[in-house]
């Protein structure tokens, strides 16, 4: 039987949250309802609760966040409903969905028309792209269009993919943000053999080792990263970092930015990381970053989703003068789920990835869960468990 109503965690304005009843919307033969079983509580969510709600700043996609919202695009559910023709044509692989499979998807709405979507592949620099969990006000049907819900309605246009037989929601919840990590493919493309890229054994450190940054370490050791350096202000978190593969720890807060930059150099033989990966979403960091990179080597600015502010850098002690290669990142490629998905299958009794989630709470305890997510010395990843 379709359902009838659900219950989601509405942020009805920066710092405010609700509990709130929707009627579930009609499913067409190219549509589908998903009976979210657990969808995390993103750095994203976290800005847009601070009100940080300015998302590509600066380009033709610039965005605020139109409250009220229900957030969460960490998403992984079942079938609870679905359309004759979505049952072939909603899987990203063209494999049959029926109800009661299990499924991760692709938050993001790509318009496939602009120039960008035609002319170019990989991470989406889509014009006018929409995203579930912050593009669309519950105000407007179909209303659930966010994974803090009992059930999240899927468009025609979503990319959706099916979960390896027997991976539990624990595990699967790491899609999206495993995805992400596909900026270390992106540096491993510019590797050829020149002293540019993720060469094999490269050096690497992580600025900001939250669920973001500790999947980048995971994914740097399975890629074949040498030393990699895991820097962050928690211990809870750096300690988790070491048991997913960083080999070197950097406290900030019992340091100075001197004293870190001075650090990663001496791990580094003196010359600096070869990469480094900015999963922190300050803008401070990205000085600090740039200083440890060395002559030649690559920076991924990854972490600053949304306008985080402005720092002042001088371009040519700081870029030009050490041919600094810069990333700038603001999104994943809808191809990176199927293998991430094999990646956590593959991996899962070699590293705690169980470990990754380390709290739960249902929609009711909305509240808690936010304020359980800002408490970086004691939690990883947060979800939301409808």
């Amino acid at each position: 039987m379709s359902p009838k109503t659900a219950k989601a965690a509405v942020m009805v304005a920066p710092g405010r949250l609700e509990v709130q009843d929707f009627a579930c919307p009609e499913i067409n033969q190219d549509s589908m309802l998903i009976a979210t079983e657990m969808c995390g509580i993103c750095g994203t969510d976290k800005h847009t609760f601070r009100g940080e709600t300015t998302q590509y700043g600066g380009t033709k996609a610039e965005s605020k966040t139109p409250f009220p919202i229900i957030p969460g695009h960490e998403i992984v559910g079942t079938v609870a409903e679905i359309g004759a023709k979505a049952r072939t044509n909603l899987e990203y692989r063209g494999h049959v969905l029926s109800e009661g499979d299990r499924v991760v998807m692709c938050p993001d709405i790509l318009c496939g028309r602009c120039y960008y979507c035609r002319n170019t592949s990989g991470f989406p620099l889509c014009e006018n792209i929409l995203g579930y969990g912050n593009a669309f006000s519950c105000q407007d049907p179909p209303h659930l269009m966010g994974g803090w819900a009992e059930y999240i309605y899927v468009r025609p246009d979503v990319f959706v993919y099916k979960v390896p037989e027997g991976m539990s929601p624990r595990l699967a919840v790491l899609a999206e943000l495993m995805s992400v990590t596909f900026n270390l493919d992106k540096a491993k493309s510019f590797y050829s053999m020149d002293g540019e890229g993720f060469a094999p054994g490269a050096s690497i450190a992580i600025q900001g080792v939250g669920p973001m940054g500790l999947l980048h370490v995971f994914k740097s050791r399975v890629m074949g990263a040498g030393d990699i350096i895991a820097i962050d202000s928690s211990e809870f978190r750096l300690n988790l970092a070491r048991k997913f593969g960083a080999d070197y720890l950097i406290n900030v807060a019992s340091s100075s930015v001197e004293e870190r930059v001075a650090q990663v150099r001496d791990l580094t033989e003196g010359r600096g990381a070869d990469i480094v990966v900015e999963c922190a979403g300050v803008a401070s960091a990205f000085s600090e970053g740039l200083e440890m990179v060395r002559r030649g080597g690559m920076y991924i600015v990854a972490g600053v989703f949304v306008d985080v502010g402005s720092v002042n850098i001088n371009p040519h002690s700081s870029i030009a003068a050490r041919q600094v290669r810069i990333i700038g990142m603001c999104n994943h490629p809808p191809t990176g789920y199927v293998p991430s998905l094999k990646l956590i299958e593959k991996f899962k009794d070699i590293f705690p990835l169980n470990e990754f989630v380390t709290h739960e709470f249902q929609i009711g305890d909305v509240a808690a869960a936010i304020e359980q997510a800002f408490d970086i010395d004691h939690s990883m990843k947060v979800v939301i468990t409808p």
